[in-house]
């Protein structure tokens, strides 16, 4: 095995981050909430600003401790901190703890999985924005009971799939993901836990699947008339270009990024069809 292989995950984001910050002027990964505005990508920092001022208006009141569980580029915990609250934040990424430490300077950076965080709190607040789905529920909420102080509470802002969804061997590649709900309602009693705030924001966050797939779109095609281009006037370069994208990208994964770039399976409507996003504050049973 090479001891030097490129970590194209972290090119990926890279490249992604860069890209959104030449948009938006930030490094928000989440989606935006569109009500009120037309879906165009000029519009996108304002459609993730009213994201995070809905999530932000289901924190509890008061100054804050919180563990920002999987905390993206950082920039959650920056706006956080802004309004006074401490934050650590835990990230598995060494690139995005990178950008963590730059964005949202203050905070406590843990380069680390939740599962294997090994901070003891308290905390006032276990936040997942996000993040939720890539931790097993079995993990996830016990862990968090063992780290709130008394009278803390989780929030979680995150996709859920809908019993519509059946996987991907049925359905193909959808938008969206997350813990089955059914499974998410049961486990929130079993970890000692009980809703006390909850939105559906589905339809709001929806039309950022369909921006993000005529972006794809708009890439896909710039491809597919390079690679036109080549094959037609310089095949021995279109040939070396294909071999060394082959150097990068298995054959499952060029098939995959085809896919999105020149797919159109992927909608707002699929999204509203087999997820549910769902804004929820939980709190001990019995608090």
């Amino acid at each position: 095995m090479m001891a030097d292989k490129i970590d194209t995950r972290a090119v990926g984001l890279d490249v992604g981050l860069a890209f959104i910050r030449w948009l938006t002027g930030a490094e928000n990964l989440h989606y935006g909430l569109w009500t009120g505005l037309e879906v165009t990508a000029g519009n996108l920092r304002a459609a993730q600003d009213n994201y995070s001022t809905r999530l932000f208006g289901y924190l509890p009141e008061g100054r804050l401790r919180i563990l920002d569980i999987g905390g993206g580029a950082g920039e959650t915990a920056k706006k956080l901190l802004a309004l006074g609250h401490a934050v650590e934040i835990v990230v598995p990424s060494a690139f995005l703890a990178a950008r963590c430490r730059e964005t949202a300077r203050g905070a406590v950076v843990h380069e680390t999985t939740f599962e294997a965080f090994a901070g003891t709190g308290p905390f006032d607040l276990c936040l997942f924005s996000e993040s939720f789905q890539y931790i097993p529920l079995a993990e996830s909420l016990p862990k968090c009971a063992r780290l709130l102080a008394p009278g803390g509470q989780v929030l979680i802002a995150d996709c859920f799939r809908t019993e519509a969804y059946r996987g991907r061997a049925v359905h193909g590649p959808q938008p969206g993901g997350g813990h089955q709900i059914a499974a998410f309602r049961a486990a929130v009693p079993q970890a000692g836990f009980a809703v006390v705030a909850e939105e559906d924001i589905t339809d709001a966050v929806a039309p950022s699947i369909d921006l993000e797939q005529r972006l794809f779109n708009v890439l896909g095609h710039g491809v597919v008339r390079v690679s036109d281009e080549l094959r037609g006037k310089r095949p021995w370069a279109h040939w070396a270009l294909a071999r060394m994208i082959g150097l990068f990208l298995s054959a499952r994964r060029r098939e995959n990024l085809m896919q999105r770039l020149m797919g159109t399976a992927r909608t707002s409507q699929a999204f509203r069809t087999y997820n549910r996003y769902l804004i929820t504050r939980l709190a001990r049973a019995g608090a």
